[in-house]
């Protein structure tokens, strides 16, 4: 390829193939008619993505006389992607194509607290198996995508003091990796990934969605305009440790008192059945006790539902998303946790902020993480002025 041409004669190849991304085959004279472009120019760029693979051949259309013209098509099949979904005792890790559609998958049992290297090499093994078995190479390895169960500095791929990761402080995640896949390498906490994989994957059609993680922590992931927002440093969204209601003196694991995480996460109703001499160590069995008709067990989720609801409220009247999704492994314990949020943030927000919200449980489930931290890697991969200088680097 001896020259990909650029912006000066109109749009740039990364550019186009923006407008390629819905999947609808076109000829070369259909995009010089939406793009206003000379067609040798189209055929330009068209060229030059076809060499790279992300265009692909995608049938004839009608002719009008002569040779009928070729479409082409995105070429989702061009490189695979990674998405890892670290959480505090589990890894979930998939393969995904340009479009974040599964391809395979595998799930690993781990403690966090091992540290970044042993939980990150085991997170690398996978991926090398992963690969392996769908017969591709580095070489089709788009990015990887991770997701952390703490505080992330997105721009670094560095932990924050996350209080369930002990020695992960810091810790350079994108480059032990890169030491064994040198690929582009994203890190973000694991609420935002979800975020993106509910949105991309159930909601694409709405602009702003709120969604919320009850698990063993509580932490939110916000999507406005379509795009997720991290704020300043990658800390927005932080929902577990905003102050709650009714909660002074008690103690986070943040070291804090009275955050939300405290009084109403899954942690926390443990603590509290477990005081009141119901039987129950885990989120999957408060959930159990629940969807089996445990009074106890529904009353301390229902106001677990309540607590999160005074937070929300002022989230919702601040943010007015069209929708409140809430997912992690609590929002198994179906409308006893859902009902408490919705009682609080329809009766306490403003009217015009809740007039058509809806708030209701995640449809993604356990793939969500997997899936956003796919689409985090193919959104920054697969960005105009990133699909140009890599066109650049192999012309």
């Amino acid at each position: 390829m001896s020259a990909i041409p650029t912006r000066e004669t109109g749009l740039g190849p990364g550019e186009l193939l923006q407008l390629l991304r819905d999947g609808q085959p076109r000829t070369r004279a259909e995009l010089a008619r939406i793009t206003g472009m000379a067609r040798s120019t189209v055929s330009l760029r068209v060229d030059a993505l076809l060499a790279s693979g992300l265009l692909a051949p995608s049938g004839e259309a009608a002719s009008t006389g002569g040779r009928p013209p070729a479409r082409f098509a995105f070429n989702p099949q061009a490189r695979v992607v990674v998405g890892a979904d670290i959480g505090a005792t589990h890894a979930n890790v998939a393969l995904t194509d340009l479009r974040g559609r599964v391809l395979s998958e595998a799930a690993e049992r781990l403690d966090v607290t091992d540290g970044p290297v042993p939980v990150l090499d085991r997170v690398i093994a996978t991926i090398g198996r992963l690969l392996g078995a769908a017969g591709r190479g580095v070489r089709d390895l788009a990015g990887i995508g991770i997701g952390l169960p703490g505080p992330v500095e997105h721009s670094s791929g560095r932990p924050r003091r996350p209080p369930i990761m002990p020695g992960w402080d810091g810790f350079d995640v994108p480059g032990h990796v890169r030491r064994h896949w040198d690929v582009p390498v994203l890190v973000d906490n694991d609420v935002n990934i979800m975020a993106l994989g509910e949105h991309v994957t159930a909601h694409a059609d709405l602009d702003h969605v709120l969604f919320v993680k009850v698990a063993t922590g509580i932490g939110a992931g916000i999507i406005s305009g379509r795009q997720l927002l991290r704020g300043a440093v990658g800390a927005a969204g932080d929902l577990g440790h905003v102050a709650a209601p009714n909660a002074a003196g008690v103690r986070c694991a943040c070291g804090n008192t009275g955050c939300l995480e405290a009084v109403a996460s899954g942690r926390a109703i443990i603590r509290q059945l477990s005081a009141a001499g119901v039987p129950v160590a885990t989120n999957s069995d408060v959930v159990a006790l629940v969807n089996g008709g445990n009074i106890e067990a529904a009353h301390a989720v229902r106001q677990a539902g309540r607590t999160i609801g005074e937070v929300l409220a002022m989230c919702v009247s601040m943010l007015n998303p069209e929708l409140v999704v809430i997912g992690g492994s609590l929002a198994g314990a179906g409308e006893s946790l859902i009902a408490g949020v919705r009682e609080v943030v329809y009766g306490r927000s403003l009217p015009l902020a809740t007039g058509h919200l809806q708030i209701v449980p995640a449809t993604t489930g356990f793939q969500a993480g997997v899936i956003g931290a796919a689409t985090m890697v193919v959104q920054d991969v697969l960005a105009a002025e990133r699909v140009e200088r890599g066109l650049l680097s192999s012309g």
